[in-house]
């Protein structure tokens, strides 16, 4: 197959999955290639489609690639769509926070963190597929380890957990978000 086909064919894969499509994945598909072909095929996607600055953009998240559609145009998007945007409670969002940087993490151990009861949270998150449970503690009771899913990763445009802010960059973020909201 021509590098211009290959580059089409995986391109439509893309485009037809409901998930991030890995390397990993085309490789399965493509046998007679190469990892390093494929990133390099992956790449020049990216950014041919970043260079034709259009409604959609090919992503790299959850390690993986998917076409997204520009944030520019989110509002008309949800206008079309006639539905709320994805919107979390400030107490699923801690309990999110909690899960994404301390992971695996137990209940207890959020409910400590937060000091109020996080069972409801808990399970609205697992509902959601923003949170799963990876296994139990080694401890007495042995209870339910929970961490972030590959849906988390997708929702906050994430290709992995090193992606996340870092407690610097958060504070940051904090006091710039503080100081556009005084009031003069």
């Amino acid at each position: 197959m021509e590098t211009n086909n290959i580059k089409k064919a995986i391109e439509t894969i893309i485009f037809i999955s409901e998930r991030p499509v890995s390397s990993k994945r085309l490789l399965q598909v493509f046998q007679d290639l190469k990892k390093e072909e494929i990133q390099k095929y992956l790449d020049e996607l990216v950014n041919e489609w970043n260079a034709l600055d259009r409604g959609f953009k090919l992503h790299e998240v959850a390690d993986g690639y998917q076409f997204r559609t520009n944030p520019e145009y989110s509002e008309i998007i949800i206008r079309f769509k006639q539905s709320k945007p994805f919107r979390l409670s400030r107490a699923a969002l801690e309990v999110l926070a909690i899960t994404a940087y301390r992971q695996p993490v137990t209940r207890i151990e959020i409910d400590e963190i937060r000091g109020v009861d996080s069972s409801g949270v808990i399970g609205l998150l697992l509902e959601k597929r923003l949170t799963e449970i990876k296994g139990r503690k080694e401890v007495i009771g042995r209870p339910f380890l929970y961490g972030t899913t590959e849906v988390f990763l997708e929702a906050f445009g994430l290709k992995s957990l090193a992606d996340l802010p870092t407690l610097k960059e958060l504070v940051e973020i904090e006091k710039s978000l503080e100081e556009s909201v005084k009031v003069y």
